[in-house]
Formats: C-alpha cells, structure tokens, sequence
C-alpha cells in the first residue's frame, strides 16, 4: 500500500512520488491551503493540499486520528519554513490524491499530550500506544528481548516452555487460582514464577534453560509491581555463583551497549548484605549516591540522654549518623518534611546537626555535651555547610528510614555522582525471623545455604545463603542463586520453615522425589524484564513500559477486567461466590 515510511523521507527523495501511509497528527489551514502532519511509526512528514487539487473538498473533512493513503511529490521546503524540529522537516509532500482509509471518532486526548491522566491513558491504551513516547518504549522493548535471546542462543541455552497451569506451592505471595471444571472443588495456580520446573530441567539433563515468560503474583502493588509480569528466566548445571554471575554480567553489559549505547564499565562490584544494609540502609543501595549511614553505638552507650543512649546500648537496636555535605542550607521546614517522611517507616523524630560557620546548632546539642557533639562530627567527618541527620531506634526502623531519607535527598538536591551504577548484593542471609520466633526464606525455600545441612540445623538464624541480587541505580532487576540439589538438604530447609513431612510431601513431593535421581549441581537467575526496560527508558513505573497493564488496584481500565461471570459458568465450574458483606 505504501512505497515510504513516513519518518524517513529526506533530500534524497526530493523529485519522487511516495504513496505513504498513517494517521492524522494534525491538520491546519493557512490562506486556503490544507496542511496535514501526517504520522506512522517511523515518524511524522508535512502533506500540502493545494486549492486546485482534486482531493481539496475530502481533505477539508479530515480530522485528528483519521487513517490515510497519500500519493504525492515530495518536494524541498522554503528555507523560511524548515522545521528544525521534526526530522523530515526540510522536505514536504505535495498531494496527488487522497484517499480516507478510516475515520476517527473525536479523541478524548491530544495524541502526545503530556498532562493526560493515568487514568484516562489506560482506558484508551490503544491511543496513549500510539504516541511517540510509547512507540519508542515498545521498540526499546522489544530490542531488549531480541538481545537477550540472541545471547542465551549464543551461549547454548534452550528455549523451552513450562506450565502455565500448576500446583499451589507456598512461595510468598498470593496465587492466582484457576478452578478445575473436570476436578470439582480443585484448583490450578499460575506460576509465581517457573522455579520447580526449571529445576526440573536441569535434573532432565538440559543443563542450561532460558525463558522469557509471565509470572503471576496476586500481592499488594506498588509504582514498579504488576499481577502479572515478565521475567528472563535462567537456569544452569555445573555452575558455581561466580560463574553465573559473570556470565549474566556479561549479558547484561552487552544489553546496555547495544541497546541504549550506555557503557557499564569494568567488573561490577560487589557488596554483602550486612554491609548494604549497614552502610545504606537497604539492600538494594544506589551506589550513584554519595550518602552513607555511619554507626555512632560506641560514641553514645554512656550519655545520660536516653533517646540515644538506650538504643546505642540494645544489640536489637541501633543509632547511626547520615553527612549531607553542603546541606546545612536545607530549611527548617523541609526538615519537617523529612521528619515527616522517615515517619513512614516508623521513626519517631528526625534529629539533626548543622554546620554553620558559628560553629554546630541543634536542639539536640545540650544533650549530648561538646566531646559527644565533636565525636560525631569527627566520626563522620563533617565539615562547615554539611548536615548530619540521625536515626535511633530498632536497626529495622532506623536502615529504612534513613537509606529511605537518602535516596529521597538525593533526589531532591540531585545529589548522584554517576548516571549508571550497578552492583551484585551477595551474601543474603538464608532466614528471616519473623515476631513469633518462626523463620521465613528470604528468597525461596529452594535456595542452597552457604553451610552443610547438620550446621544449618543449628545455626539457623544466622546462616547465609548463596544468593545473589544485581542492583542497578538502587533498583533490582535481578536475583538469583545456587540451588539445594540434596534431598536432605531440602527437607532440612523445610523443616527449619515449619513445613510438616506431610506438607512437604503434599505440596513438593515430586520434587522431593526427582532430587533423589542424580540431581545436579545447579542455580541460576530471573531478571524483571518489566524493571529493567524501565530504568533503561528513565520512566517512573513498569506501567509506563507494559503494552497493557493494570492499575495498582490489579484491574484493567481498558477492559474492565476484573469481571462477573454468569452463574451457569460458575455452576458449571462447581465454584460458589460468597461475597464481604458491604459496611454500613
């Protein structure tokens, strides 16, 4: 139907008649001639209408979104008229004929409107696609796909499939349960992830599997969570931890350069947990940022001003100091928002020290006395212009408030050092304790721990695991680790869960079963397709880079998913819905 794309006519093509193809972007009249910018998926070139053309009358019915068919002369622009912005902006087409393939009901939006809602964009997904921002995140999309199966190809990995339906097993979050009509009263879940069977697969003698595949997780959703999201999953036998992450630090350096043209550097560095979460608060650090947590216990054990001294003292509890430098110019109201701020996460109070040229100042100070107030300020080395914020409390509540408080001053003062930053977290400890003294896995319960079974036993609470998470600007776009491949060890990591045998046995029983075969060494890893080509586009949520996602309440404003269904459908599914009764 066309001989050109639209975005890419030139000079070059200057005395040629190109039939195109698109939709209308604009359309404008000056002085009796009809001008359309006229788009496809390539870009956007100027159509002139002339009074004497054949096609006038059609062309003065045509509005924004209508499909068109134009054949014409694509002829220079006046050099008065070059539109610098637009890529074929020396060039215009003159039309020959016109021909209206579809028209277009009025939009509820300006296509590449910026200051359309959320809302009102997911309803009419199928226009918020077409514009220029979501065109290019799509392709940049689907470029990173094509990389990585390029390189999992190229490095023997196969491409195989696993169930979609499958069996409940407690990995976390809550499944999506899918009723059996030829099993009444039973159900299929979709996979959180497709963890039992890759490992499966490496047991079946594949050795090295990939997969790009959906993942369904019905939990409570943030900016860069979603019900259903992709993963590039990875899985390999005969591998250590540092094998499989050089290997998928490989991968992922390549993606960068050829993808987005950006240049990771060198060997990624690596930082432990412990040390994540003491220095930065969490465990998925920025390391662009220049902001570190420092641990002042030691320098406040013995003042007599317990808000700190009582936490300093408590092996459960920690205080510990956070420089901004050049930040004793921060107002004293937007220290309220940030007292605000780490209150989200359960800090009772935000106190701070500035540095003014007069010497430090803070209401703070007359508790703590001159030789403490100079013990921090040297501990952490601030100088005249720097502030230091503080936290004291359980070491939970004081990591997430101020590595919290440092990703947000950041951002605020546009503090990053670096425009890309990645890092591997190692070291993860294996459990959890939960408030009731029963141990949750970190990961999963299918994780190997760093010790032998007999050591776990005893020493539970403190074990480390051989996980591993790949950081990039203080998000994870991927985890991995080596995996039990004993069944002793397996049943060990159970029981130490509160896994009965019998639940065991009833929830993973098969696997149970296949690690008695000669099962490998094996591990792996899952990268959030979804997170990665967000922070590789620079947008705020995985919404923004998703064809078609849900809300953050999981339903679809496009098609009003979820739905009712009709009773004979449930009846026939044996399904009975018992609906909350309403409040009030």
């Amino acid at each position: 139907m066309r001989t050109h794309y639209c975005g890419e006519l030139n000079k070059k093509n200057i005395g040629q008649t190109v039939e195109i193809c698109g939709w209308t972007n604009r359309r404008r009249d000056h002085g009796g001639v009809i001008f359309l910018d006229v788009r496809d998926k390539r870009g956007i070139v100027q159509v002139v209408i002339n009074p004497d053309n054949k096609s006038f009358a059609l062309a003065e019915t045509i509005r924004n979104e209508f499909v068109l068919k134009i054949t014409g002369e694509v002829i220079a622009r006046a050099d008065d008229l070059i539109n610098s912005k637009l890529a074929t902006g020396d060039i215009e087409i003159v039309a020959k004929q016109i021909e209206v393939l579809n028209t277009s009901k009025p939009v509820p939006f300006q296509i590449d409107a910026v200051d359309t809602s959320e809302e009102v964009r997911l309803k009419y997904r199928f226009l918020d696609l077409r514009t220029n921002v979501m065109q290019q995140r799509m392709r940049l999309r689907s470029k990173v796909t094509h990389y990585m199966r390029e390189f999992m190809d190229s490095h023997d990995f196969l491409d195989i499939e696993t169930p979609f339906l499958t069996k409940a097993t407690p990995e976390g979050a809550r499944d999506y349960l899918v009723p059996s009509r030829t099993y009444p009263g039973e159900f299929f879940a979709l996979p959180q992830s497709p963890q039992l069977f890759k490992q499966l697969l490496m047991m079946s003698g594949f050795e090295r599997y990939y997969q790009i595949v959906r993942c369904f997780r019905d939990e409570d959703l943030r900016a860069d969570r979603q019900p259903e999201f992709t993963q590039l999953d990875v899985e390999t036998s005969f591998m250590n931890e540092d094998e499989i992450m050089a290997m998928m630090e490989e991968m992922t350096r390549g993606l960068f350069k050829s993808v987005i043209d950006v240049d990771l550097g060198g060997k990624f560095p690596s930082i432990t947990y412990a040390d994540a979460m003491d220095k930065y608060g969490v465990d998925r650090p920025d390391m662009r940022i220049p902001l570190e947590i420092i641990g002042i216990d030691e320098l406040l054990e013995n003042i007599e001003f317990k808000v700190f001294a009582e936490p300093a003292k408590n092996p459960n509890s920690r205080v510990a100091a956070m420089k901004i430098t050049g930040g004793s110019n921060i107002s004293r109201k937007q220290i309220d928002n940030y007292t605000k701020f780490v209150s989200i996460y359960g800090a009772k109070g935000l106190a701070y020290i500035k540095m003014n040229e007069e010497g430090p100042t803070s209401p703070i100070l007359k508790f703590l006395g001159e030789e403490v107030t100079q013990n921090i300020i040297n501990k952490v080395d601030a100088k005249t212009g720097d502030i230091i914020f503080f936290g004291a409390d359980k070491i939970k509540i004081v990591n997430e408030a101020l590595g919290n408080l440092r990703e947000k001053i950041a951002k605020d003062l546009d503090l990053y050092t670096c425009k890309w930053a990645p890092i591997w977290v190692v070291d993860f400890p294996m459990f959890d304790e939960n408030d009731d003294g029963s141990l949750s896995a970190i990961h999963h319960p299918f994780t190997a721990p760093s010790v032998d079974a007999e050591t776990l036993e005893n020493t539970a609470a403190t074990a480390l695991s051989r996980a591993y998470d790949l950081v990039i600007n203080g998000s994870e776009v991927g985890g991995g680790s080596i995996r039990i491949h004993q069944v002793k060890m397996q049943q060990t990591v159970l029981k130490l869960l509160g896994i009965s045998d019998e639940e065991a046995q009833d929830k993973f029983g098969f696997l149970l079963d296949a690690l008695e075969y000669g099962c490998p060494p094996h591990g792996g890893m899952a990268f959030g397709l979804d997170r990665l080509v967000m922070i590789m586009t620079g947008s705020d949520s995985i919404r923004d880079v998703i064809a078609f996602p849900k809300t953050q309440t999981a339903a679809c404003l496009l098609t009003g998913a979820p739905a009712s269904v009709p009773n004979k459908v449930l009846r026939e599914l044996s399904v009975k819905v018992s609906l909350p009764e309403k409040e009030g």
